[in-house]
C-alpha cells in the first residue's frame, strides 16, 4: 500500500497545478506573472478561489524574491522589505 503525501507534498502539488495552468495560458515570466490583473486571472480556464489565493501568494513571492521558499512551505531567511 502507498503511504499518503504529507500536507506539505500536497501543497506543492497545488502550487505547480497553479503554475500549469498559468503557463498554459501564456503566463511564463515573472514579469508577467506580475502584470496579471484580478480580470486576467478570472479569464483563465478553471481557475477556483484556491487557486486565485495561489496566484497572489505566488505574486507576493516573486515580488519579494522568495519563491523557493515559498514553494518549499518554509519562511524565507530575509527580512521582507517590501511591506
Amino acid at each position: 500500500m502507498a503511504a499518503s503525501k504529507s500536507a506539505e507534498e500536497l501543497a506543492l502539488q497545488r502550487k505547480v497545478k497553479v503554475m500549469a495552468k498559468l503557463f498554459a495560458s501564456g503566463y511564463r515570466t515573472e514579469s508577467e506573472l506580475q502584470s496579471l490583473s484580478m480580470e486576467a486571472i478570472l479569464k483563465i480556464q478553471g481557475i477556483t478561489m484556491d487557486d486565485l489565493r495561489i496566484i497572489m501568494s505566488l505574486q507576493k513571492s516573486v515580488k519579494n524574491r522568495s519563491l523557493y521558499s515559498y514553494l518549499g512551505g518554509g519562511e524565507d531567511e530575509q527580512p521582507n522589505q517590501n511591506e
